[in-house]
């Protein structure tokens, strides 16, 4: 029982902090990320990516439906966020002594962790088996 409250917990932290970003991607649009795609000779359209990894990953997660399907759509938002925004502070310490990128390695861990785990028993989706 405290495993499935645990699993919650990290569900619903995790998916509430990532689709505040998504939500703010929602008001002001993706320009700045495809701008970034396209100064490293990527398509623009993938910015449009953003929405899955930051709006509908964490619903899906925070509701506990088809969870480990939206915890790798947030993986993969975090890997590109890293790739495009954050490759020149891979190895810095900030200025708290933390590493420099502790926030999107929270936001990166954490969703590989939910994705290993799954949602537990309080989830929307119960008993969808391994995609859950």
């Amino acid at each position: 029982m405290t495993d499935d409250i645990g699993k919650l917990v990290l569900r619903v932290s995790v998916g509430v902090l990532i689709l505040l970003h998504g939500i703010a991607k929602l008001q002001g649009g993706v320009g700045g990320i495809a701008g970034m795609l396209s100064s490293h000779g990527l398509p623009s359209f993938l910015a449009y990516g953003a929405y899955l990894g930051e709006v509908l990953g964490p619903v899906l997660v925070i509701i506990g439906l088809f969870t480990r399907v939206g915890a790798v759509l947030m993986v993969g938002n975090m890997l590109f966020a890293f790739a495009l925004a954050h490759m020149d502070e891979l190895f810095s310490i900030g200025q708290m002594g933390g590493w420099a990128l502790e926030l999107q390695g929270m936001f990166l861990f954490g969703s590989i962790a939910i994705a290993l785990l799954g949602a537990g028993r309080y989830s929307v989706g119960g008993n969808l088996g391994r995609f859950n």
